[in-house]
């Protein structure tokens, strides 16, 4: 395995585990504005509002945007070189942020968001 394979391998193991972090879904829940009917199903749910559209989404529609970048738009200092130098405790703790390290916006503006960063990332390489 390369170094970037692993480096991602680890990577994506960490942020499936952030899905389970208390602080992230503490974050979603404060987003709550009413309750309403999904659009898609016609049920009742819970409506958030996402602050960048203006919309009104499901909890499921929602995501927890790190304030912060876990990973900067300037990398970490020594992410060119070995794995072992990666300043893993700097991602780490950006990626288990407290509840006041995200922000709560949808799906749809999440990847809009997080396409410009990496853009940025892959300009600033």
């Amino acid at each position: 395995m390369t170094e970037a394979a692993f480096r991602g391998y680890i990577m994506s193991a960490l942020r499936k585990r952030s899905a389970f972090w208390k602080p992230k879904s503490a974050a979603i829940a404060k987003a709550f504005v009413k309750v309403g009917k999904n659009p898609e199903t016609g049920h009742k749910c819970k409506l958030h509002r996402c602050p960048k559209c203006k919309g009104l989404f499901p909890q499921s529609k929602m995501d927890a945007d790190h304030i912060e970048p876990v990973v900067p738009l300037n990398g970490f200092e020594g992410s060119t070189s070995t794995f072992l130098s990666y300043d893993w405790s700097k991602l780490i703790e950006r990626l288990f942020c407290e509840t006041d390290g995200y922000r709560v916006i949808c799906k749809g503006c999440h990847k809009e968001i997080t396409k410009k960063q990496n853009q940025k990332r892959r300009k600033n390489k």
